[in-house]
């Protein structure tokens, strides 16, 4: 198991999920200053600058359920609220999306360049929030709608804080080192074979929730198109070659994806599969089920609620209270009707399976998460 893969997971699952609320948000008519007060708070909740420098340090890969705990937080940072069949399927979309995209990882280090495009997307929706939140400061009558609701601080360095982070951490990795964290991560996905819609009409994912890898198109940059023997003599030395056909069609990547900030990246994994044209962001009814121990979908238990209390104090955000003039329920079921019949096939599955119990080995136990289960205060850090 590689001890640098942690920051990773979070980064590309947190992009993918602003892909999704960005896409439900939109499609469910949610007024645009709302919708840009949902983004600011996630985005800055989710890469807040303490918490990125605890994420970034060496530690094992948190359990399903833990990364599934952060994420819940994450998703009720501002004033938007999902019941429990959403949040489900806003995970489950996620961990799909990011699972498909290291399943076509070309190279090991190709998942840099994925962690980078979600970067960059989320950096393309602060810069939109910072220019709007700009105007509206500019709007006195708007003065005090928008100096509640949104910090006046830019959200922008935070996320080129992370591209700092990001290309400190794993920059200068050998290609064993993205080896073991492509391994780590695959591992961690290994058990999860939901069926998303999205996936299953591209024909890019079978009816038992397994993806379909393509066999051909391009190979790794610095590859040779198969189709070509050479033979050499006892020297090391060329001395001739064969062709033959390969059986597939294959193209080569002339140019190597860049790290740099605004660099291109030369792959599309990472980038925003909901645009207008791909709205549909639907789990397939005849889901696979999904055990247990991997999703947690009955009501929070005391410990865990805790957990996120602690979690936004680590964030600096402060447990706000219910204000139905601001908060809203976003719906990621199509008709409210799939919700309802969602959320009761969820409470359905949690009287069968009963409470759940979280056992901790306190010897394994990181400064991150003591701070998390509120055995060491952010000030000690």
């Amino acid at each position: 198991m590689s001890l640098n893969t942690l920051p990773l997971l979070f980064v590309n699952l947190g992009g993918e999920m602003v892909y999704i609320l960005d896409q439900r948000l939109r499609a469910q008519n949610i007024s645009a200053e709302k919708a840009r007060r949902v983004m600011h708070d996630i985005v800055g909740t989710m890469l807040n600058r303490r918490f990125m420098e605890e994420l970034f340090k060496p530690q094992e890969l948190y359990s399903k359920k833990a990364v599934r705990t952060v994420f819940d937080r994450l998703a009720h940072a501002s004033i938007m609220r999902l019941n429990a069949a959403s949040m489900d399927k806003l995970y489950d979309l996620m961990t799909m999306a990011f699972k498909y995209q290291v399943s076509l990882c070309l190279r090991p280090n190709d998942i840099l360049l994925t962690t980078l495009n979600h970067l960059d997307a989320i950096l393309k929706f602060v810069e939109e929030i910072d220019i709007a939140n700009e105007k509206a400061r500019c709007c006195s009558c708007c003065l005090r709608w928008f100096s509640h609701f949104f910090e006046w601080t830019t959200i922008t360095s935070q996320v080129e804080y992370v591209y700092e982070l990001l290309i400190e951490t794993y920059g200068s990795l050998s290609d064993g080192d993205f080896h073991l964290i492509r391994q780590t991560i695959l591992n961690f996905f290994q058990d999860m074979h939901i069926r998303v819609s999205i996936f299953l009409k591209d024909k890019v994912q079978n009816s038992n929730g397994r993806f379909v890898i393509p066999t051909n198109g391009q190979v790794p940059h610095k590859t040779e198109v198969p189709g070509t023997i050479k033979y050499f003599d006892e020297k090391g030395s060329p001395t001739y070659s064969e062709s033959f056909t390969p059986g597939s069609h294959f193209n080569d990547v002339q140019l190597e994806g860049s790290y740099d900030l605004h660099g291109p990246r030369r792959t599309n994994l990472g980038t925003n599969m909901y645009s207008a044209s791909r709205i549909e962001t639907t789990v397939s009814p005849a889901k696979t089920v999904v055990h247990s121990s991997d999703l947690e979908t009955s009501a929070p238990n005391p410990l865990a609620k805790a957990q996120l209390d602690l979690l936004s104090s680590l964030l600096s955000v402060e447990p706000r209270q219910s204000e139905n003039k601001t908060e809203f329920r976003l719906n990621l079921f199509n008709t409210d009707e799939e919700e309802e019949e969602a959320s009761a096939g969820c409470s359905k599955l949690s009287d069968e399976e009963g409470s759940l119990v979280i056992t901790i080995d306190a010897s394994k136990v990181t400064k991150l998460q003591l701070v998390l289960f509120g055995k060491e205060k952010l000030s000690s850090m």
